[in-house]
């Protein structure tokens, strides 16, 4: 799959697919570089945790697959945040990813409005995100400063918003492809749905600056009426992305198809280096701890409106996760939780 005159070894690509992963690759010919997602588990666990009407499950999906992508090339151990906020119905997704390999999400929508836009046609993602922004946020830790990025969701997908941010605020030439979808499979107990996910990353990074510019954006600073200079795209990065662009959407889920193996029908002409496939899996950050510190900076008049039956019950947005409480174990100044 490589060069041996690299003193890389080179092999026949794995024929078995493996989920939950993360792989890099990286066609050196062509100067170009990428990941491929493969979810399973991870994606099932998540969207299985809340009863989302069928196109928010599968945004939310997207939004899961593009947060790993992205998240997986920190080099350090921290957060990378994926947060929409828009006037659609589904009016916020959040994705939590924690650097080497864990992720968390959730979404807050309409239903009402949800169901109108499914029984209308009107159901693409596009639509159910609206106007509004993506803020794809860097976060490095408590000492240190946060790094967000914001891109304008104007009616279109999160494929084209993350083309866009890549294009304007890191000026890198990417493509990106995202699929989520249902597997159903016989059980003793009838048919078990389970959730897929997976998507491909591609990205253009030539070492000379030459090759690396891109044109300039519109207006830009030019006089008024001079015109805007053509820069030719480069035809290695024109023969990558038209490579994208041939993957069949089950090619990206497909769990007897390997990462690898898609790798390899992609680039094999030009030679494909792969790396150390890394793991991902769901895993939320709440606890009870963590819970009841949060009631604990709350004042007394508030934690009392949260009594109900007498207990104070606060159910995680993330993973539906349920902790009950009395409200003299909150009292202000902490005690021992079980």
């Amino acid at each position: 799959m490589n060069d041996p005159d690299l003193g890389i070894p080179v092999r026949e690509p794995a024929q078995t697919g493996v989920d939950d992963t993360i792989l890099p690759f990286e066609v050196s010919a062509l100067d170009l570089r990428g990941r491929i997602v493969r979810l399973g588990a991870a994606a099932d666990a998540i969207l299985s945790a809340h009863d989302y009407p069928l196109p928010v499950a599968k945004l939310l999906g997207e939004a899961i697959v593009l947060t790993v992508m992205l998240g997986s090339a920190l080099k350090f151990k921290g957060r990378f945040i994926l947060q929409t906020q828009s006037d659609g119905p589904v009016r916020m997704l959040v994705v939590d990813f924690t650097s080497p390999g864990t992720v968390r999400a959730c979404a807050r929508f309409d239903a009402e409005r949800v169901t109108a836009a499914v029984a209308a046609g009107t159901a693409n993602p596009g639509k159910l995100l609206g106007r509004g922004h993506l803020a794809m946020t860097i976060d490095q830790g408590p000492d240190m400063n946060r790094y967000q990025g914001l891109v304008p969701l104007e009616g279109n997908d999160l494929e084209y918003a993350a083309h866009e941010y890549f294009s304007r605020s890191e000026q890198i030439p990417t493509r990106v492809r995202l699929v989520v979808a249902e597997e159903f499979r016989a059980g003793a107990n009838g048919a078990r749905r389970r959730w897929r996910a997976g998507g491909i990353l591609l990205q253009f990074l030539p070492q000379s600056a030459e090759r690396a510019r891109q044109p300039d954006f519109d207006p830009g600073d030019r006089p008024a009426g001079a015109k805007l200079p053509i820069q030719p795209e480069d035809e290695a990065w024109v023969e990558g992305r038209s490579l994208v662009a041939t993957i069949d959407d089950i090619e990206l889920i497909d769990p007897s198809l390997s990462s690898e193996r898609l790798a390899y029908r992609l680039f094999h002409e030009h030679g494909v280096r792969v790396f150390r496939a890394a793991p991902v899996r769901a895993q939320c950050s709440c606890s009870r701890q963590t819970v009841a510190t949060m009631l604990q900076s709350f004042s007394e008049s508030d934690r009392d409106d949260m009594v109900e039956n007498g207990k104070i019950t606060v159910t995680c947005e993330f993973c539906s996760s349920t902790y009950l409480f009395a409200p003299d174990e909150i009292a202000a100044g902490g005690s021992t939780l079980s």
